[in-house]
């Protein structure tokens, strides 16, 4: 029977509640109070000799790399280009690209506190007065740059700094670094400072005030390493130097090996791919060289007839790497992930597209260059001993073979092939093309374009038996092999298509939940059918009767598996992800974004959706590997998210587990057993503020559960300027004051603090090599193409200069 505690009890325990909450209030702002009063109690005169003030040094610079501040030679050339026309006289509205400076608004306000500094007029300035501009941006020292930096904000020359100079100061950097939010709240924010360094109300404040709180910022963004770690940093930075190799072989092998270790699954999956193609060929060639037909048309036979051999191949198997429902029982239920590299579904996809490409080119000019001109210029002698393959009378054109039923259902395979290869090309299917297209041609370059051409495949599989049927050199059934190349696996994906077919419809769910948040993301939280297992990291397809009744499209599940719902977050990138946004924002305009209500406020007017799944991908596996780094790039962010989730659940489950049952062997306790991972590493780069919105609620739920600090979380907006900018200096300053007040960052509105710019990447795997000496590291990354070569390169290198080995795995969608 279970124990129901007593209402005397529910009381005591809301009053100890209440108590130990009011506590951790006091203590949270005497916390934050003294924060305060420690910034305000700065001494003018500042150590330069410490660290704090070393790594201040590093701050404030007007002009960074990426603005390609080369120095004045740089600057010079540019100020001649640009004045070539205006009698060398520069614009203040041409400054900021003079100096190389790409922020337009904050370049004019720099300028115009330049020119207050020294008392001038007007909006031109020659060469002259440009260098002594320069040579006061380009200053070194920390103090010339922070007066630089407090003359913008100081708008009448005073000496003090009013609450409205430092609103505005604060709307400007936002809108520099494209932070909306910020910029909305810019009075907020201007308040609070003022309320840190004018304690007394006086109403302004000093720079040496300014000065300490920027330094203050600048302590807390600072790690400090024991000299143990700063000797192991630098001995890993000394093996990743890159030596040169004098000996040509010996860089030569070792690049080889290097590869070969790295890629070994595919090499001998595509060396066994091509020896079965080649084997074939000549097979087929060797058959052909030794009949009759041979003596008229020579090796143009053999060529067309051992290029048709490996197409009936690569037709068959280009139909099993799409075969989703087998891969994911491949993936659970054997071993063969160890040797076939499953993760590579669509790019081997994509190699046998080209073998096919190949083999019907060669197929089809030996047949149309050389066996038909051959056919048609023969002898009546030299015809004759081929008249039972190709008719009594001898062909006398082209026609001939044209208007046959292997001619016919040869150009039509080769024109619906050419149709559906060219728009699979990511120039159309991810509409890199559409601006550049004519408007009766812009829905080329769409997925839809690329989703409706490619089932043109059934079309082709139809006239390809045909075509392999109605030959004109074989005329035994049992020599017609075309069918029983395809037969197996078009049985095969036949049954997978009606397996979905049947699941989808009878795993009904209902939307619970539709919100459309900043970015043009959709998400939508399901009801969970009862026989619905997945793993996080997986995904399921999703179709939309509303938008479209036979287009299913793939996304990442980011509820975790222990959760009695699902859901997915949609970014509106191509058609039809935008027309499914656009019609559940028509029935959720008044759906608050917030928390769900599981099983609760089902709309009945949501658009009916239908799913399948889940699949297997390569993010599910992270389980293997006891350390984990997660990256997500903008959306890429979706399957992360599960994953997350599902190492809290799991590491409060084993924790529960050994608290309430020790000893035990359970079947849940084996499931546990099974969960290595006891370190993650989840790096989530955006570039837009409003991003952080998708996933606020899971982040800070994170950081409120994850009490032995299990998952480590970093977030990283590309639109703010790297940190010790000028342009980012003041948000870097707010960032710290209002974490320290409200435990909140300003950038993501998470409790997790924001970092500025990109990662420096090999900083990442550097840090995670030291922590983690000796240990299988598993990278798992979604997101754009252009960043996998960067992340795979370095998982190769740490894994062979370091101890910790790197097994680094793409998300593809």
């Amino acid at each position: 029977m279970e124990n129901v505690p007593s209402a005397a009890d529910e009381g005591s325990s809301v009053e100890e509640d209440t108590a130990q909450k009011r506590s951790g209030l006091v203590k949270r702002l005497a916390s934050v109070s003294n924060q305060l009063k420690r910034l305000t109690s700065k001494p003018r005169g500042l150590d330069r000799s410490k660290s704090t003030a070393g790594q201040a040094l590093k701050g404030l610079k007007f002009i960074c790399k990426t603005d390609c501040g080369a120095g004045w030679t740089a600057l010079e050339k540019r100020f001649d280009k640009i004045t070539a026309t205006t009698g060398g006289l520069l614009h203040k509205s041409k400054f900021g690209e003079c100096i190389g400076m790409n922020s337009k608004d904050f370049a004019l306000e720099l300028f115009d506190s330049l020119a207050r500094r020294r008392h001038m007029s007007g909006d031109v300035i020659g060469k002259k007065k440009l260098k002594d501009f320069w040579e006061q941006i380009s200053d070194q020292r920390f103090d010339s740059r922070l007066m630089t930096f407090f003359d913008m904000m100081d708008k009448d020359c005073n000496g003090r700094l009013t609450r409205d100079e430092v609103r505005e100061i604060i709307s400007l950097s936002s809108s520099c670094n494209n932070l909306s939010t910020i910029q909305k709240k810019a009075d907020e924010y201007a308040a609070m400072i003022m309320e840190v360094l004018d304690p007394d109300h006086i109403g302004y404040i000093m720079m040496d005030s300014l000065k300490s709180l920027l330094l203050e910022a600048e302590t807390q963004s600072i790690s400090t390493n024991r000299e143990e770690r700063k000797k192991m940093s630098d001995i890993i930075s000394e093996k990743l130097r890159p030596t040169l190799d004098p000996n040509l072989l010996r860089r030569w092998y070792r690049r080889l090996r290097f590869f070969v270790l790295d890629s070994w699954q595919r090499i001998w999956v595509i060396a066994l791919w091509l020896t079965i193609m080649a084997i074939l060929f000549v097979y087929k060639y060797i058959q052909y060289k030794n009949r009759e037909v041979y003596e008229v048309l020579g090796n143009c036979v053999c060529l067309a007839k051992g290029a048709a051999e490996t197409l009936k191949l690569n037709m068959a198997l280009i139909l099993l790497p799409v075969c989703r429902n087998t891969i994911t029982w491949l993936r659970h239920k054997t071993r063969l992930g160890v040797f076939i590299p499953l993760d590579d579904n669509l790019n081997f996809h994509k190699v046998i597209a080209v073998g096919i490409t190949v083999g019907v080119g060669i197929h089809s000019v030996a047949h149309l260059a050389c066996d038909f001109p051959r056919l048609i210029a023969a002898t009546p002698e030299r015809y004759m001993p081929l008249g039972k393959f190709f008719g009594e009378e001898q062909p006398k054109n082209y026609l001939h073979f044209v208007k046959s039923t292997g001619g016919i259902t040869g150009l039509v395979m080769v024109l619906l092939m050419a149709i559906a290869f060219t728009l699979a090309l990511p120039w159309f299917r991810r509409g890199k093309l559409e601006k550049k297209l004519p408007r009766p041609l812009k829905k080329l370059a769409s997925f839809n374009a690329f989703w409706y051409t490619h089932h043109l495949f059934i079309i082709v599989y139809i006239l390809l038996v045909l075509h392999g049927y109605y030959l004109n050199l074989s005329k035994e059934w049992y020599k017609k092999t075309t069918w029983m190349y395809l037969a197996v696996p078009l049985a095969l994906y036949t049954g997978e298509r009606l397996i979905r077919a049947f699941r989808s419809s009878i795993e009904t769910v209902e939307v619970v939940k539709a919100a459309v948040y900043p970015g043009n993301v959709l998400t939508l939280h399901m009801s969970r059918p009862t026989n619905f297992k997945y793993q996080s990291g997986q995904y399921m397809f999703i179709n939309c009767p509303a938008v479209s009744s036979f287009e299913w499209h793939p996304f990442s599940i980011t509820s975790a598996p222990q959760e009695d719902y699902l859901s997915v977050h949609i970014k509106s990138l191509g058609d039809w992800t935008k027309a499914i946004k656009g019609v559940f924002s028509e029935v959720s305009k008044l759906t608050p974004v917030g928390d769900m209500l599981h099983g609760e406020n089902i709309n009945p007017n949501f658009p009916r959706v239908m799913i399948d799944g889940p699949y297997g991908a390569p993010a599910q596996d992270y389980k293997k590997y006891e350390v984990v780094l997660l990256v997500g790039l903008g959306i890429g962010a979706t399957p992360m998210i599960s994953i997350i989730k599902d190492i809290i659940n799991n590491m409060e489950a084993k924790e529960h587990a050994q608290l309430n049952q020790p000893g035990k062997n359970s079947q849940h306790g084996k499931i546990i057993e099974t969960f290595r991972t006891r370190k993650a590493y989840f790096y989530w780069v955006t570039r837009e503020q409003g991003s952080y919105d998708w996933f606020k609620n899971i982040m800070n739920e994170i950081a409120e559960r994850d009490k032995s600090k299990i998952i480590e979380l970093h977030n990283y907006c590309t639109s703010v300027y790297e940190e010790g900018d000028v342009r980012s200096a003041l948000i870097h300053m707010l960032q710290s004051l209002n974490h320290a007040k409200s435990g909140l960052d300003i950038v993501s509105g998470t409790r997790v603090m924001s970092h500025f710019a990109k990662p420096n990447w090999e900083n990442v795997y550097k840090q995670i090599a030291m922590d983690h000496p000796g240990s299988n590291v598993g990278v798992f990354y979604c997101g754009a193409p252009a960043l996998t070569k960067e992340l795979r390169h370095l998982a190769l290198e740490f894994t062979h200069k370091t101890r910790t080995k790197f097994s680094f795995h793409k998300e593809n969608f």
